[in-house]
């Protein structure tokens, strides 16, 4: 997994235009929480946060003035039109301890030949790993299945060190019945009328 190092100010001011000022600086406001201590504001690069995020439950070394802070982001805000990062948070860790995050599932594999539809059901799985050790994503395979067939949470292979967080039982991916088109009033389909 991604292990980064990013610089990190403590602020003071707080509310709406310190934050809109501290964008205009390129620098992004959070809040660091954790192992019973007050939470600390702090500002961010922009750049360096946002190159850090496109890693999945990246693993962050705050640089807090001197003051070493392991950290994962916790929540992160974001503009809903531009996309742009408003504000973190981010939860201290320590190493050997577990904590639990969503891990984006990728799929492999090809269906066996037919009319089917996969569904993805879940497109992230919670699990418990160290947090030092965090999985980027877990892999399934839809090999050679049909209609009917599903993956469960529990059928899926988890990275080492890792232990599943979702109910067992929770559907991942399921592989449905194509639906057939339904015929016109003069028994031709929407495609031989020209309309597809």
């Amino acid at each position: 997994m991604a292990d980064v190092k990013i610089p990190a100010e403590t602020r003071t001011e707080f509310g709406k235009g310190s934050a809109r000022r501290a964008r205009m600086a390129d620098r992004i406001p959070g809040v660091v929480y954790g192992h019973g201590g007050d939470p600390v504001h702090v500002t961010l690069p922009s750049y360096d946060l946002m190159m850090a995020l496109k890693s999945p439950n990246v693993l962050i070394t705050l640089d807090i003035e001197g003051r070493q802070e392991l950290v994962i982001p916790k929540a992160v805000q974001r503009e809903a039109l531009r996309n742009k990062l408003v504000h973190i948070d981010l939860l201290v860790v320590k190493k050997g301890e577990k904590v639990t995050v969503e891990v984006p599932i990728e799929v492999e594999g090809e269906l066996a030949p037919g009319q089917h539809l996969l569904e993805h059901v879940l497109s992230t799985l919670a699990l418990e790993a160290e947090a030092t050790h965090l999985p980027e994503s877990v892999t399934v395979s839809v090999q050679g299945l049909t209609v009917g067939d599903q993956i469960l949470a529990k059928d899926v292979k988890l990275p080492k060190g890792s232990t599943l967080a979702n109910e067992e039982d929770a559907v991942v991916i399921q592989v449905l019945a194509a639906q057939a088109e339904e015929p016109t009033a003069g028994g031709e389909s929407s495609e031989e009328n020209g309309a597809a």
